[in-house]
């Protein structure tokens, strides 16, 4: 595979300073995380509204998770060796028609088969949205555009379990999927219009399947970006634990699907402030040292939550308040986490964020359904899960920082 030196039809700086089209970027990136949460108040009733156990609705989110993963493993290559646009509009394309699908199902196995392709459809939002931005911003600027992806799709959880608890109360869990139906066309119409035409990045000089297995080669062979994607895909593992069991815990306190996200919340908004804190301290403290103050502030509130659940509190707050800590934390890590791993290879930032996607995406499905094999009384067994997953992205950080 030949690696092309042209990486658009437009120079960064020409797009750098558009609303419009950072606007439209997070809007296609937005849409993924959306669809992944918008239905999570429902989940609590999915189980007596399809007769089944609580492990067979977290499929419905895991299997959503693992497609959206996987099938950034392909269209990211495909994006770096056809162009960004058309990929993302076949993903849009897919997205509708699941969300669609999803309207009518009937038992928890075609719902579950239809956030599957729900899933696969979205993975292009995502894949090609973080390619575009290595492909139009360079530099500690390309950390402050992810720092301001980060603070938009924080907003994305909060505000999709809101509106998701709201819409089932009154309308029914099958309006948030007809949301996502009617979404899905608005997007791809937005890109149509707004997204710029990309060059290929790679050559078409040899079989698709063969040029993508040669990405990935090349990228294997970078130790810097392999632990950046375990830094990027542990840290998701712990918010999608959060994510999967915040809801079976505050259950458990008395809370309702339609007040489930104000608890919801607290890691969302603090991660967004922690992205704003980075896009306005990154070039001042680095990369490295903002990291490391991310992993200091994660791993401050697991343990400050862990202590209150074994002391026995067992208070909606005493899960939602520490973890403010962990939300600011991840949003101190993450931008320069995902900067980082588009910006090793640069002419394969497609498949560099296909690989950081599919990990990240495993991972988080991983935990998300470990969630529902375990009991959770309390929030005890829930912030040991927390816990675990971000050691191991500490561990990483430790390694990739001694490099």
């Amino acid at each position: 595979m030949t690696i092309s030196a042209s990486h658009t039809d437009h120079p960064a700086h020409a797009h750098s300073h558009s609303p419009w089209l950072i606007a439209n970027l997070l809007a296609q990136m937005a849409f993924g995380l959306l669809a992944m949460t918008l239905c999570l108040p429902s989940m609590q009733e999915w189980g007596t509204l399809f007769a089944t156990d609580q492990s067979h609705v977290q499929l419905t989110f895991s299997g959503y998770v693992v497609a959206y993963g996987g099938l950034q493993l392909v269209y990211g290559p495909l994006s770096d060796r056809h162009g960004r646009k058309a990929i993302l509009l076949v993903g849009l394309v897919i997205a509708g028609v699941a969300s669609g699908l999803a309207v009518f199902a009937t038992d928890i196995r075609w719902l579950t088969a239809a956030r599957i392709l729900q899933g696969a459809g979205c993975a292009a939002s995502m894949v090609i949205g973080r390619s575009l931005v290595q492909d139009l911003f360079q530099g500690h600027q390309r950390t402050r555009v992810m720092a301001y992806v980060g603070m938009s799709l924080g907003l994305i959880p909060p505000l999709a379990t809101l509106l998701g608890g709201q819409i089932h109360v009154r309308w029914g869990w099958q309006a948030n999927f007809v949301l996502l139906a009617v979404l899905a066309p608005l997007l791809a119409i937005a890109a149509w219009q707004g997204l710029p035409a990309s060059k290929p990045h790679a050559a078409s000089d040899s079989h698709w399947l063969r040029a993508m297995l040669s990405a990935y080669r090349r990228l294997m062979r970078e130790p810097r970006f392999l632990l950046y994607v375990v830094i990027l895909a542990a840290t998701t593992a712990t918010f999608y634990v959060f994510l999967g069991g915040a809801p079976i815990v505050l259950k458990g306190y008395g809370i309702g699907p339609d007040g489930i996200g104000w608890f919801i919340m607290a890691v969302p908004i603090s991660y967004i402030v922690g992205n704003f804190m980075t896009s306005r301290l990154i070039q001042g403290m680095g990369e490295r040292r903002m990291m490391a103050a991310g992993q200091v502030f994660t791993l401050t509130g697991l343990v400050i939550m862990l202590a209150l659940g074994l002391a026995g509190l067992k208070n909606p707050l005493a899960v939602a308040l520490p973890l403010l800590l962990l939300g600011f934390g991840h949003g101190l890590l993450n931008p320069p986490a995902l900067a980082g791993t588009v910006g090793v290879v640069p002419a394969l930032a497609g498949s560099a964020a296909a690989v950081a996607g599919l990990m990240q995406q495993l991972t988080g499905a991983t935990g998300a359904y470990l969630v529902g094999l375990v009991s959770h009384e309390g929030a005890v067994n829930l912030g040991w899960m927390m816990l675990a997953f971000s050691l191991v992205a500490a561990c990483a950080q430790w390694w990739l920082h001694r490099r």
